[in-house]
This record gives C-alpha cells, structure tokens and sequence, in this order.
C-alpha cells in the first residue's frame, strides 16, 4: 500500500464528473486500499477517488471513533437510491479543502447501492454521521465541493483560504472530521 497525494482546490479533476468502474480488477483493488491508507494517514474519514486523481467512481470511508475498532467502507459506483426528506446540519471538512469547515445541511439518511472491492453488490441504510459522510464523498464522484452548498462569498472566501493556508504551509494538519 501506498500514500496518495491528495489533490487539492483548486485543481480541475475536482470539478470532473467521474466514470463508472466497468469492471472490478486486482487494480481498483490496489487503489482502494492505497485509498485508504492515505485517509487515515491524513486524517479524515472518507476519501473519494478524484482527491487522489483517479477519475472513476470509487470511495473510502470509516465513520468510526476514535475510540472504537476501524469500519471500513471500500465503495465502487454508489447510487443513492433514496434520501429522507429530514435535513440534518453537520460541520464538514474536506482534505482537498484544507483546513475550512462549514455548517451544511443534508438528508439525515440515505440508502446507497454499491459494489465492493470484491464486485459483490451491496445496499446500506445510512444515516446520521455516516448518510452525511457518503453523500460528501458521492458528491466528489460528480464534481461537487461541500463548499458548492454555501453562498457565493462565503464558498469563495474558504477557498482562498485554503489555498492561502496551503501556500504558507507545507503541513496538511487537518481536524479528524474531515471527510
């Protein structure tokens, strides 16, 4: 396994619409787990393929504590199926935004189909911190920033920061909720 560089704003595969996985191979099992080291070596709790400048519709994530024993997702061509008309408000980050947060509002829970690593389909009934987790990574398989739910100024001023942050800083530190 292998650390990804994490691609940030404002680099142009962040705003890609990414392409189905046709068919699940010894390489996008590679990069899922690669995917996964750098998550968590970040830290943050979900990674979606174009952060790391693969442009397929694949996914990490682990919702788990810090506290508690890992959970890891590895999702190929999730489809949210259904989202409950409930909103719910969480404060997100985003590794490819580093070091901004923002209030943003999402359905409470989703159900999602997907394929595993092993190309087995699967459905899960999320909700809460995890609904909110998938539907932020799923959001960066279609070129969506959690910034694009704020206002113009407000979106436009926590990506001049991070970009401000990143030119000043060799580090990435980011806070462990960062999605």
């Amino acid at each position: 396994m292998a650390i990804l560089p994490i691609v940030t704003v404002p680099d142009r595969r962040l705003r890609v619409k990414c392409d189905p996985v046709k068919e699940v191979t010894d390489a996008h099992r590679r990069q899922l787990d690669d995917m996964l080291e750098t998550m968590y070596d970040a830290p943050g709790v979900g990674l979606a393929a174009p952060q790391v400048g693969i442009m397929e519709r694949m996914l990490v994530l682990d919702p788990a504590e810090k506290d508690e024993k890992p959970q890891p997702y590895k999702i190929i061509n999730p489809v949210i199926t259904w989202s409950s008309e409930e909103l719910g408000s969480y404060n997100e980050g985003c590794l490819s935004i580093p070091e901004q947060y923002a209030d943003i509002e999402r359905p409470v829970a989703v159900k999602v189909k997907y394929l595993d690593e092993t190309g087995k389909a699967h459905e899960i009934d999320a909700d809460g911190f995890l609904a909110t987790v998938i539907q932020h990574e799923i959001d960066h398989l279609d070129g969506v920033l959690f910034v694009d739910y704020l206002s113009s100024l407000r979106r436009n001023m926590l990506v001049k920061k991070a970009q401000k942050s990143q030119s000043s800083s060799s580090t990435n530190s980011t806070a462990a909720v960062t999605l």
